[in-house]
């Protein structure tokens, strides 16, 4: 059984009883040391094989400023990816070096566009269309298309970014008109970008990703003469969501592709190697903190908790494992099996089925783990109901760092 790294925290039962009184329920909370450990040891594997890199974190996993500083102060060299006009105020706010950032949108519209021109950040275009809606604007000096390299690979279809049913990208097969259109067009710089897919916990598939990345690079440098100043292989470093699932060696898997990337490229004039992770940073640091509201004994059970469909989104969004445990006693026998759900009015409103649990009452705390990475931020206002609070824990010190959401606050820019 995979020990989740947070599982000493969720044992002590005062801790988070003063962090209920304090601050509420629900509430995320993030632990410092291990959005640390999480960070450096990324960092590390990285410069152990790679002479230039730039890591993005990928701030739709977790946009909260707070965090973003944090994570900029265990790591100054941090860089973003960017995927809205507001992820850039984040970056932008949180003291990261919009020069090394990087945008990618997908069907950007003309205000989308123009925030980036006028940042100046790595500007990467989702489709040749794109191309034309910013040359209408302006061109910056550097471009970078997303390569679609007709496949992908995610823990879900609904998030598989690559291939045949994706939304995402340039086919292979147009990549080489798209940066031949740019060329033409006055650009004199280029990067190469892919997002294939999210969770992927496979290691032998990155390599198998780079590979294809860097067939189109090769075409695609011969056939037009540009060089690469950088070439993203995007995020998707999964983690464990189940007990059976093992964590990724990042280590090996930075290996592997080191070897990838430069047989194909001397090291010495090879392009920066970027990554855009999100949730192998942030993921497995966070845990949604819910109270136990009612118990029903219908034609099956329930454990209704004051966090549902509108905290946490992806058990309805693509039925997403979530690990849950009963806090102070998580090693408790397991006596029952019931859904988890919450106070939304409608079926899927479930943060787990038929899970196999220990006897509860009104009143206990529930632990939902991994939810550092598309918690909070696809968290929404369905029923009228408030976002939860955020705390950072520093050690056994929790600081709020994003106050509950009022009633009032959700109807601030209503004419009433």
């Amino acid at each position: 059984m995979n020990a989740h790294p947070l599982y000493k925290l969720i044992t002590d039962k005062t801790l988070f009883e003063v962090i209920a009184k304090r601050f509420g329920s629900p509430t995320y909370i993030y632990s410092k040391e291990r959005i640390e450990n999480n960070l450096r040891s990324l960092n590390h594997s990285l410069s152990s094989y790679f002479k230039r890199y730039n890591i993005c974190y990928a701030l739709k996993a977790n946009s909260n400023p707070h965090l973003v500083k944090v994570m900029k102060g265990i790591l100054p060299s941090l860089s973003a990816d960017c995927s809205s006009p507001g992820e850039i105020f984040v970056a932008e706010q949180s003291g990261i070096n919009l020069q090394n950032c990087i945008f990618t949108g997908n069907y950007e519209s003309e205000g989308d566009l123009k925030s980036a021109l006028r940042a100046g950040i790595h500007i990467n275009l989702d489709d040749i269309t794109s191309f034309h809606r910013l040359k209408s604007i302006g061109l910056p000096a550097e471009i970078s298309f997303r390569l679609n390299p007709g496949f992908g690979k995610g823990k879900f279809a609904e998030i598989t970014t690559a291939g045949e049913k994706a939304k995402f990208g340039i086919p292979k097969e147009d990549i080489i008109s798209a940066y031949r259109l740019a060329r033409e067009s006055g650009v004199k710089e280029f990067g190469l970008q892919c997002m294939a897919g999210s969770g992927v916990l496979d290691e032998n598939y990155f390599p198998k990703l780079l590979s294809a990345i860097l067939d189109s690079a090769r075409e695609i440098e011969t056939t037009l003469k540009i060089r690469f100043n950088h070439i993203s292989i995007g995020g998707g470093f999964g983690i464990p969501y189940h007990e059976d699932e093992s964590p990724l060696n990042i280590d090996t898997v930075f290996s592997e592709l080191s070897k990838v990337f430069y047989s194909y490229y001397e090291p010495s004039g090879a392009p920066a190697f970027w990554i855009e992770p999100g949730k192998y940073i942030m993921g497995d640091a966070g845990i949604l903190l819910a109270k136990v509201i009612g118990i029903k004994h219908s034609y099956k059970k329930y454990i209704g908790l004051d966090a549902g469909m509108e905290t946490l989104m992806r058990p309805a969004l693509y039925k997403a494992y979530h690990r849950i445990y009963k806090i102070g006693d998580p090693d408790a026998p397991i006596q029952i099996t019931a859904d988890f759900t919450g106070s939304i009015c409608e079926n899927t409103d479930r943060l787990a089925y038929d899970r196999p649990f220990p006897k509860v009452s009104e009143g206990d705390l529930i632990a939902i783990m991994d939810t550092g990475a598309y918690g909070f931020s696809m968290a929404h206002n369905f029923n009228t109901r408030p976002r939860p609070a955020e705390v950072l824990l520093d050690g056994d010190n929790p600081v709020l760092i994003r106050k509950r959401e009022t009633i009032e606050e959700i109807f601030l820019n209503c004419n009433i």
